[in-house]
């Protein structure tokens, strides 16, 4: 089973950079895909299922762009509530490891500045609800890297591992430098089994994204 989270930086149904960007993530061809600051014309056929958040309330962002969306191959049997819709998404589905809560996020709309604390907040909360009763997969734009210096707020981060500990949850793209898009998955549903970890548009090619992405690979 494999799993990827990319920002692609906004693009709009203009963007030359759309067709390249498709053709990248075939490349990778993951069973789950979050992708944050995209934007609905980002199609990746009849195999993937795809869930958008709503449309952004701040008046900066244009026609189609989304926060978050979800693409999956797996079957959804339902979604669940997050603490803000145009940011927020989180599905169940049935996967071949068990059923699975995927929760795709960007954490804060302007960076880990403004406003951060008050995002992430509610997200922790939603975190915490979710964990309870579901194996959980958290994956997209944490604005924080773990690794290093390289963009991080000590209190973000402090908050982020303490939750992380809290639901039983792990990292697994915590060790990565320079990247604040992570995966994390609860312990019970890692388990024993094997985990490789591949960055694409790697070094960031500035003209797809100013980030690069990340998957991982369950066996």
């Amino acid at each position: 089973m494999k799993i990827a989270t990319w920002n692609i930086e906004r693009p709009t149904t203009a963007t030359k950079k759309n067709v390249a960007i498709v053709k990248c993530l075939k490349e990778i061809n993951p069973d789950i895909l979050i992708l944050t600051e995209t934007n609905k014309c980002i199609d990746l056929g009849d195999e993937y299922q795809v869930l958008h958040t709503s449309k952004p309330v701040e008046d900066f962002y244009q026609e189609g762009e989304r926060r978050t969306s979800i693409y999956t191959k797996y079957t959804s049997t339902g979604q669940l509530e997050t603490f803000r819709d145009d940011t927020s998404l989180c599905i169940s589905l049935q996967t071949p490891f068990g059923d699975l809560a995927v929760y795709g996020t960007v954490i804060g709309v302007y960076g880990n500045g403004k406003g951060f604390i008050k995002d992430l907040d509610q997200q922790l909360a939603d975190f915490k609800r979710i964990a309870k009763s579901n194996s959980l997969c958290i994956a997209g734009d944490l604005n924080i890297s773990f690794a290093d210096n390289y963009y991080f707020t000590n209190e973000g981060r402090e908050k982020l591992n303490s939750s992380f500990e809290e639901n039983n949850l792990i990292n697994l793209t915590r060790d990565i430098p320079n990247n604040i898009d992570h995966i994390i998955l609860t312990r019970t549903f890692v388990g024993e089994k094997t985990i490789s970890i591949k960055q694409f548009n790697y070094p960031a090619d500035k003209k797809l994204s100013d980030h690069f992405g990340v998957c991982i690979t369950i066996e």
